[in-house]
């Protein structure tokens, strides 16, 4: 029987090191030693990342010719160009990990990699332009803000530019659900069946509980993250909830409630079977945001060849000057 190769096996002093470092707080960069396990693990979170901020303008750019109003188009475009500039941040930082970047994009259009869960559920409204902003990109916040402190640098820089920038996204998505809140009875209507679909995959975006995470152990003792999934979501449910009732909507949980000791909102049971059935490939729009990103790759494919044939040019005229 063919043996797997084993781990290689790393010098217990640079580890020792390392987790030092970790422990001191201090910042680790491409260059310093790093176990390959942390590589590995970065590798995956980071990418994931990347790929969620991509095939996240899908259900967002399908609304940008059917906004209703030149401000609110705009706005959209301006979204859905930040979320471009994101992933290709990650992107970046994720080669600073010595991945190529070609890798990384055909392990997400062979559909090998994963991306955040929530992109695969359909957007049916105008009003889920505005509920994605606010509860997604809420969402996002608090977790990203976290990973700002995130223990390698590229990865906890880049964090910075993006959150400023996702919390216009939810701003402005608050906005468009205030705005539909106090409109006519349809526009009221449209907004809360928006949230009553988006609430339950915005929780999950948080990722499995702690009791069934494979990965959180080792992220959070390499202080990539610094808070666990039920941490995060708890943090989230306790900003949302007066969010929600302050523009007059219901979110669609009739187990929530306050508990009076801690201030935390009590939330009822999230549909996990469903959740990994999204992760798995079988989500309402996992083969739709697949066949999308397909297609803009193989019709950007003369842009690929002549950006290739420019910089060989380049290159080509600098050796000759030299």
């Amino acid at each position: 029987m063919e043996q797997k190769p084993s781990a290689p096996v790393e010098d217990p002093a640079l580890v020792a090191a390392f987790e030092a470092r970790i422990a001191a707080g201090e910042s680790i960069e491409p260059k310093d030693w790093m176990p390959e396990r942390y590589r590995k693990q970065l590798t995956r979170m980071m990418s994931q990342h990347a790929h969620s901020e991509i095939v996240g303008m899908l259900p967002e750019g399908n609304w940008i010719t059917r906004a209703p109003s030149l401000r609110r188009k705009m706005s959209l475009i301006a979204k859905v160009q930040d979320e471009a500039g994101h992933g290709l941040y990650i992107y970046c930082g994720v080669e600073t990990l010595g991945v190529d970047r070609h890798e990384l994009v055909t392990q997400l259009l062979d559909g090998r990699a994963k991306y955040s869960s929530i992109f695969n559920y359909p957007t049916l409204s105008w009003a889920d332009m505005g509920v994605i902003g606010w509860l997604v990109d809420g969402a996002a916040i608090v977790n990203q803000t976290v990973l700002a402190k995130a223990s390698y640098g590229p990865y906890a820089r880049a964090m910075i530019r993006i959150c400023k920038e996702e919390n216009f996204h939810k701003r402005q998505g608050y906005e468009i659900c205030a705005t539909l809140a106090t409109g006519t009875p349809a526009q009221k209507a449209m907004v809360q069946d928006a949230v009553n679909r988006f609430w339950w995959p915005a929780l999950m975006m948080f990722g499995p509980s702690d009791a069934n995470s494979p990965n959180s152990a080792e992220l959070l003792k390499w202080r990539v993250k610094r808070k666990t999934n039920d941490e995060l979501r708890q943090r989230f449910v306790n900003l949302t909830v007066p969010q929600a009732a302050a523009i007059g909507l219901t979110l669609p949980d009739p187990d929530l409630h306050q508990d009076a000791e801690t201030g935390d909102w009590v939330f009822g049971a999230i549909d996990w079977p469903e959740f990994f059935e999204v992760i798995a490939g079988n989500g309402p729009c996992n083969r739709e945001r697949l066949a999308a990103r397909n297609k803009a790759h193989d019709e950007g494919a003369w842009v690929r060849a002549a950006a290739s044939a420019y910089a060989a040019k380049h290159d080509r005229r600098a050796t000759e000057a030299a």
